[in-house]
């Protein structure tokens, strides 16, 4: 892995984990689906016209406009549509948590449904992930979490898991900015009914205006771009070594920018899942 892919994993980690604080704002002060949609719509507009501009083509194959679909419903309408949902009632740094849980249900889905082989170490890893996210989710749940959330939460990571799978093949065929853009107007056009349904309130200030330019342009446009490309430089499983870094990552900026109080059994449950991702991602890089 050279110094490049190295500063690409980081700043996809930092990028990535900022979006729940982000996000929490929002959806405290907006109609979560309402805002995903649009922002999607925008997103995906300003990618294809940069696709464009740097003379790529706006035609897909039969392969990637299959596999971008999935992508954008999985990613998109569900993953971050439902997460924006359940941030409405719970905390940025729980839903960064459950999130942060993506490559332990990657690996565990190779484990359980494609028979892959897993070293001993990343069995543990495994066990020792979810023992973390267990943990934290017993502390939580004797404060009284809002369970709806964190089950919104939980379907959305399990929706994640199916778009990491997909998202070599989707990129394979050149066009990685119409992939995205694509993908993002796919996420638009299905959050598009269900946000309908919503009462539209906004209580607009500086700081909504800001996180929801943020949320478009960082974690949704330049967050996206640099995950593929780094896909495609190092690959899948080397790539996703660098989600170990989520999980403290998002704890952090909860707490530094919306004052999210955390207990110890909170961080020892974070340095278990941290731990565990790094090493599961790094058994599976010595095996590639």
């Amino acid at each position: 892995m050279d110094i490049r892919a190295i500063i690409m994993g980081l700043a996809f980690a930092l990028m990535w984990s900022s979006a729940f604080t982000s996000a929490r704002i929002i959806v405290t002060n907006a109609p979560p689906l309402t805002v995903s949609a649009v922002r999607f719509l925008i997103a995906g507009i300003v990618t294809l016209a940069i696709a464009k501009f740097v003379g790529q083509s706006l035609r897909l194959t039969r392969s990637q406009w299959r596999l971008t679909i999935l992508f954008g419903i999985c990613q998109n309408a569900l993953y971050l549509g439902l997460n924006f949902i359940a941030m409405q009632t719970i905390e940025a740094s729980l839903a960064a948590i459950v999130a942060s849980s993506l490559p332990l249900w990657v690996g565990l889905a190779g484990w359980l449904l494609w028979r892959e082989r897993l070293a001993p170490i990343a069995v543990a890893g495994l066990f020792g992930g979810f023992a973390g996210v267990a943990l934290i989710m017993g502390t939580r749940l004797g404060a009284g979490v809002d369970i709806y959330g964190l089950a919104l939460c939980l379907i959305a990571v399990l929706a994640l898991t199916f778009a990491t799978l997909a998202v070599r093949g989707a990129s394979a065929g050149g066009n990685l900015l119409t992939v995205v853009g694509m993908q993002m107007l796919v996420g638009s056009a299905a959050l598009t009914l269900p946000a309908l349904g919503e009462t539209w309130e906004f209580n607009w200030s500086p700081t909504l205006v800001v996180a929801i330019l943020y949320t478009i342009f960082v974690p949704g446009v330049i967050a996206t771009i640099v995950w593929f490309q780094l896909v495609n430089r190092i690959g899948t499983v080397r790539a996703a070594t660098f989600h170990f870094l989520n999980p403290f990552l998002g704890v952090a900026i909860a707490a530094a920018l919306l004052g999210e109080a955390l207990g110890w059994l909170d961080i020892i449950g974070v340095s278990i899942i941290t731990l565990s991702i790094l090493a599961v991602q790094l058994s599976k890089t010595k095996e590639t």
